[in-house]
């Protein structure tokens, strides 16, 4: 795992010693900082779910305004701002359960969804989302879950974009339309 461009490219990070954090693959986080390339820099992120920080911290290192990492695990937490001392990097670091979290985080013009694979998680994230409003308007989503998860529809403003498939990895795009009046 490394930053792929950026103030801090070419930066490896450190791994989880176990597997129960499972890092994005670089072949991933590539397609997916191609899908937000123009929406990173001077914005404000959630990595939601963490887990290395790897996400986060590769939007810091290109620039975005702000970015937030969360996750409930100690051992996460404790990588992540290894990760991010070691790329001086300057993120929020939160350890937090993420669904009670987002009910008080404020708005976020780019949000990562990265939960554990086999829980109810990304339903449960997009459903907050929406219920609390917290993706700016013209803002993005991206869920990485399992190629066969199926995702669910978000009523407008929110709009579920197009998904793309990387072997066993499928990422869904979100946004929030701005509003006419």
């Amino acid at each position: 795992m490394r930053i792929i461009t950026g103030t801090a490219k070419g930066r490896r990070l450190r791994e989880p010693k176990n597997y129960d954090i499972r890092p994005t693959t670089d072949m991933v986080k590539e397609a997916i900082f191609s899908i937000v390339q123009f929406d990173v820099e001077g914005r404000r992120v959630l990595d939601l779910f963490g887990g290395t920080g790897q996400l986060g911290l590769e939007a810091a290192s290109r620039g975005a305004a702000e970015v937030v990492i969360t996750d409930s695990s100690r051992e996460s937490i404790k990588l992540i701002r290894e990760n991010a001392a070691h790329c001086a990097l300057d993120v929020k670091i939160v350890q937090t359960d993420a669904i009670g979290w987002l009910a008080r985080c404020g708005r976020f013009d780019l949000i990562f969804i990265d939960p554990p694979y086999d829980s109810p998680l990304a339903e449960k994230s997009l459903k907050t989302i929406k219920e609390f409003d917290i993706l700016s308007e013209g803002g993005i989503i991206i869920c990485e879950t399992r190629c066969e998860k199926s995702l669910p529809e978000l009523e407008p403003p929110y709009k579920k974009g197009r998904e793309y498939r990387y072997g066993k990895v499928k990422l869904t795009a979100y946004s929030k339309e701005a509003m006419t009046c």
